[in-house]
Parts: structure tokens; C-alpha cells; sequence
């Protein structure tokens, strides 16, 4: 059974090297257990969307609430799907420091990555929109 995990958190330390450690860890470690996604952040906030297999997911998603990188873990939605829709990544990124302010206007009330302030089908809804307009870098 495949699931969707949106989750947000703040970074412990946002420098860039942190940043791409985390996005290393998640290229080599998601592949072998079927685990696809989407990683946005902006300053020190992350927005996360995990796909894979239910127990997969969930060992993912307990180790990302322990892990000391990361505080302010919440999960934002979770659900059953039928399809992928982060299928082609095995880790897509989005710097939101390059991404049209409207985009962000549009989901938030200010221009800035605030899923703590916004549902999370309005975070889901935002990274479908980031992938549409071609601001994942990062496809592998």
C-alpha cells in the first residue's frame, strides 16, 4: 500500500553544507526502500513530502522526528494513495529563495515558507504548484 507523508520542521543549523548533507542522506538512503519525495525549505524551515510503502514511510518519518537536524517536527497530512506524484525523485529540492514571490503569496498570507500557518493540503497544494512551474532542482 502506497502513502503520502507531509511533514514540516525547523532546521537546527540552516547552512547550505547542512542542507546538502540531508539531501545526500535522502538520495542514497530512499532508493532501496522504494521511498520517493519532495524537499522545500527556506531559512531555516523544512517542507517535506515522502511517498512510498506504509511501513517505510512510517521508519522514515520516526527517524526524521528523532533526528537532531531537525526540530519542531509536526506531521502536516498523511493519506493512502493510488499514484505518486513525486515518483520521478528520489529527492527533488526547492530553494524557496528562487522561487516567484506570487507562488508563495498565493497559498500564504506573506510571501515566505510558513507550513506551520497554513493546512497541509495548502502545503501540498504549494509543492504541486513548485513542480508544475519547474522550481525542483535537484531530480535524482
Amino acid at each position: 500500500m502506497l502513502v503520502r507523508l507531509l511533514y514540516a520542521s525547523r532546521a537546527v543549523d540552516a547552512r547550505p553544507d547542512i542542507i546538502e548533507s540531508i539531501l545526500a542522506q535522502s538520495r542514497q538512503f530512499n532508493p532501496p526502500r522504494g521511498i520517493t519525495g519532495i524537499l522545500c525549505y527556506g531559512g531555516d524551515i523544512f517542507l517535506q513530502a515522502i511517498e512510498g510503502g506504509r511501513a517505510a514511510v512510517s521508519e522514515l518519518y520516526g527517524h526524521i522526528q528523532k533526528d537532531p537536524r531537525h526540530k519542531d517536527v509536526v506531521l502536516l497530512h498523511y493519506e493512502e494513495i493510488t499514484e505518486r506524484r513525486f515518483g520521478g525523485w528520489t529527492m527533488g529540492q526547492v530553494d524557496v529563495s528562487r522561487v516567484n514571490t506570487n507562488i508563495l503569496l498565493k497559498y500564504s498570507e506573506r510571501a515566505e515558507l510558513d507550513p506551520y500557518s497554513v493546512s497541509g493540503k495548502v502545503s501540498l497544494a504549494l509543492l504541486e504548484e513548485l513542480m508544475a512551474t519547474a522550481s525542483i532542482i535537484g531530480r535524482a
